[in-house]
């Protein structure tokens, strides 16, 4: 498979809003293959198609959690089609987050402890539960990038634009 390019700020493709993925889109098990070799590859624990240029309501997510005594990460790779969130919670919980978007920037975002979520999977499989913790998270994280939005979207314009200039020195630094 291949590692993809991902699109960071300021690129505007990132605040586009992704389309319904056809349920006969033959391109769809090699861009999810392609979206877990880049995603592990940055690393990270999500990506959205957008974010390596597709407008397909798609993601990927990968936790990584670490188990037993050896505390190596275990990988239970997920695949989020079409998904639909609803019923946030009313408790809230707060995460350093960060996006491969918004390399070397992290912040305290707050969002719903759990939400419910409803998706295909890479085999077709509908799927209704209901997820907390990081995985929901991860899951609204990964949503806003399909609606054209930023964590950093959540932030006061001081601490976003402080992400952006440090994006931009990187950037240049990069170059």
């Amino acid at each position: 498979m291949a590692i993809l390019p991902i699109l960071e700020i300021p690129d505007p493709i990132l605040r586009e809003i992704s389309v319904p993925v056809a349920p006969d889109d033959a391109d769809l098990p090699r861009l999810i293959a392609d979206m877990f070799d880049t995603m592990y590859d940055a690393p990270g624990i999500g990506l959205a198609a957008i974010q390596i240029g597709v407008a397909k309501r798609l993601m990927v997510i990968d936790l990584q959690e670490e188990e037993g005594e050896d505390e190596k990460p275990v990988r239970r790779p997920r695949v989020f089609i079409n998904p639909v969130l609803s019923e946030p919670s009313e408790e809230l919980s707060a995460y350093n987050e960060g996006c491969l978007s918004i390399p070397e920037y992290y912040a305290e975002v707050t969002r719903p402890a759990s939400v419910r979520a409803q998706w295909t999977d890479e085999t077709g499989a509908a799927h209704d539960e209901r997820l907390d913790g990081m995985l929901a998270t991860c899951v609204q994280h990964e949503m806003d990038h399909l609606e054209g939005v930023l964590f950093t979207d959540h932030l006061s314009k001081l601490k976003r634009d402080m992400a952006m200039k440090k994006v931009l020195k990187s950037q240049r630094l990069r170059r």
